[in-house]
């Protein structure tokens, strides 16, 4: 809701070839906003049989330009094609 400014809609769904991970913010600002140090990420790894279920959220081009804008350094957008074979935009460790 703050940043977007709506309740996003979407659908459960896997990553394919990658795992989960944290990532250690090295952003004072964006630590302070978020609480936290540590956060979750995904990370490819390439093997079919490593999936990271989720929800696949239905965004807007300028939802996106906003997400890319908030995400910290260290997380980059990249495509995918997700398990129900749906092609997919996620923020991995880059």
């Amino acid at each position: 809701m703050s940043l977007f400014g709506r309740l996003l809609e979407g659908e459960p769904d896997e990553l394919v070839g990658f795992e989960e991970s944290l990532f250690e913010i090295e952003d004072p600002d964006f630590v302070t906003t978020s609480g936290k140090a540590r956060h979750a990420i995904v990370k490819f790894n390439g093997r079919n049989d490593s999936r990271v279920s989720g929800t696949a959220l239905d965004v807007s081009e300028a939802e996106l330009a906003i997400t890319d804008d908030y995400e910290p350094a260290g997380y980059k957008r990249v495509s995918t094609m997700l398990a129900s074979g749906k092609q997919a935009w996620v923020y991995a460790s880059s």
